[in-house]
């Protein structure tokens, strides 16, 4: 590293989306600076738990088994709700089930013990009060209990969420829409509530409640009569123990307050990711109704779409271009997401002028092909990068965790975990292995093949991203093996060649 540097790269913000960024970056060796403006980790609950497509990166990178590990229980479902009408993600024979009920304090210990085995610890009670981008560096500068520090790294992340300082100061545009209304959560013990685990319409707004363990429930309260919020003061709990009772008419005042805050709808989305050497992730980017908390989990993939490439980029094994990919693909998924979730928040928070629409999209709903498209949009399953002009439908797609055989690995999941690329050799191709030789210090090359068909067309081989997206198959029209390797993992190495 150049002595000028502090580190390579600085990532601020230590919750899961920069915790997820730093990950990937220490999976390649990369030096890195994970700062935090909190003193200690948060205890509030926050998300509580992973889409199926979440559920599939944790398991790319060996992250699920960490769960029971510290003793955490993953309760896993293949329910869920749009705009708080029922779905099934069952409809992907080929994922994972998602997770419910995991309050977000357990996501961060697990990945925090990740990224510290990894050789990076989160450095706390510094606060990014600027950052300026020289053209050949980035520089942070850092108050530390009142003192000033300046940073200097190759590239710096923003995972400081909806108020990011980062975006601010980095001169990022950021538009949409203000909130209109507001929404109040309190995460409370001892009150032993009736579920509504997708919602309740009642004349007043909408409730919801969940039990989220350790004998806590998660209230959600909205009253359609209700002031807008900009959810920039905490509120009590006394008020959502009133909005509550107003609504539903039981009182909850007796309970014991964990958690007391408010969000309201309104949807901004910064208009680049990346500004020269600055780049940002998760909240940072997006902002919009938490529906179906799918905040946190397309911030875990933002950052999981941009480690690896920001880690080849630093070792110089590719150019900085790369790193537009990273905006044109997770830009357009934060399009759908505010999208999405606009629809939804009509839907759930919408007064009897929606009821017509609820009750005809929960008949269309039962059409299999409206199931698969609703699923697919909220799970994070439909995400399709563009990868050129191949017609094959795995193209783009996430790579299934089928089974193989041929190999110890009883899938294919566990054969990612290094985070390098991966070439699965359905055929027993020696030309293929050959092909790919010259990149094997990035790329792993397993020759097996699946153990049962899984609804895709003949399959010969897929080159699989280290974000376990596929980046090329055989056969297809879409060009040659070769080109690919080169578009995402660089020149080869000379000395890696046959009969070298």
């Amino acid at each position: 590293m150049d002595a000028s540097f502090d580190t390579e790269v600085i990532v601020v913000g230590a919750g899961p989306t920069g915790l997820m960024v730093a990950g990937e970056l220490r999976c390649a060796g990369i030096d890195v600076i994970l700062l935090d403006e909190l003193l200690e980790p948060t205890t509030e609950s926050r998300g509580l738990g992973f889409t199926p497509r979440t559920m599939e990166v944790l398991a790319q990178r060996g992250l699920v088994e960490r769960f029971s590990e510290r003793g955490v229980s993953l309760q896993t479902t293949t329910r869920g709700h749009f705009g708080g009408i029922p779905l099934d993600f069952g409809v992907f024979a080929d994922a994972h089930p998602g997770v419910v009920g995991l309050p977000q304090v357990h996501t961060e210990a697990v990945l925090r013990d990740w990224v510290a085995d990894l050789g990076c610890e989160v450095t706390r009670g510094h606060r990014v009060i600027d950052v300026t981008d020289t053209g050949n560096a980035v520089e942070a500068l850092v108050d530390i209990s009142g003192r000033s520090v300046r940073l200097r790294a190759r590239f710096l992340v923003g995972c400081d969420g909806s108020r990011s300082v980062v975006r601010k100061r980095a001169g990022f545009e950021f538009t949409g829409t203000t909130s209109t209304l507001e929404v109040l959560l309190a995460d409370v013990r001892g009150c032993d509530i009736r579920p509504r685990f997708i919602g309740e319409w009642l004349p007043g707004g909408v409730a919801m409640s969940a039990a989220i363990g350790d004998g806590i429930d998660r209230i959600v309260v909205c009253e359609r009569d209700g002031p807008s919020s900009d959810h920039a003061v905490q509120p009590s709990f006394k008020s959502v123990a009133d909005a509550w009772q107003r609504l539903t008419g039981e009182d909850i005042s007796h309970g014991e307050p964990q958690w007391v805050s408010a969000f309201g709808d309104a949807t901004k989305l910064a208009s680049d990711y990346r500004r020269g050497r600055v780049l940002l992730a998760g909240d940072a980017a997006h902002v919009h109704l938490p529906a179906g908390g799918l905040g946190m989990n397309t911030g875990m993939q933002d950052g999981f779409n941009l480690g690896w490439k920001l880690a080849a980029v630093v070792r110089g094994r590719l150019p900085e271009t790369l790193l537009d990919s990273y905006h044109e693909e997770r830009h357009a998924v934060g399009k759908r997401l505010l999208l999405n979730t606009r629809a939804q928040g009509l839907l759930f928070l919408g007064g009897d002028e929606m009821a017509p629409l609820r009750t005809i999209i929960g008949e269309l709903i039962g059409y299999e092909a409206v199931s698969v498209h609703l699923a697919g949009m909220v799970s994070g399953l439909e995400i399709r990068y563009p990868m050129g002009t191949g017609s094959h439908p795995l193209l783009g797609l996430r790579m299934p965790d089928i089974q193989l055989a041929g190999t110890q690995e009883q899938s294919v999941y566990p054969l990612l975990t290094s985070a390098r690329g991966l070439l699965l050799d359905f055929v027993d191709d020696e030309s293929l292995r050959d092909e790919v030789r010259p990149w094997a210090d990035r790329i792993d090359v397993v020759t097996a093949s699946p153990v049962a068909d899984f609804g895709v067309p003949r399959l010969d081989a897929v080159l699989v991203r280290p974000d376990g997206h596929v980046a090329w198959v055989a056969p297809d029209e879409m060009g040659s093996l070769t080109a690919a390797l080169h578009r995402w993992f660089g020149d080869p190495d000379e000395a890696l060649k046959v009969g070298k």
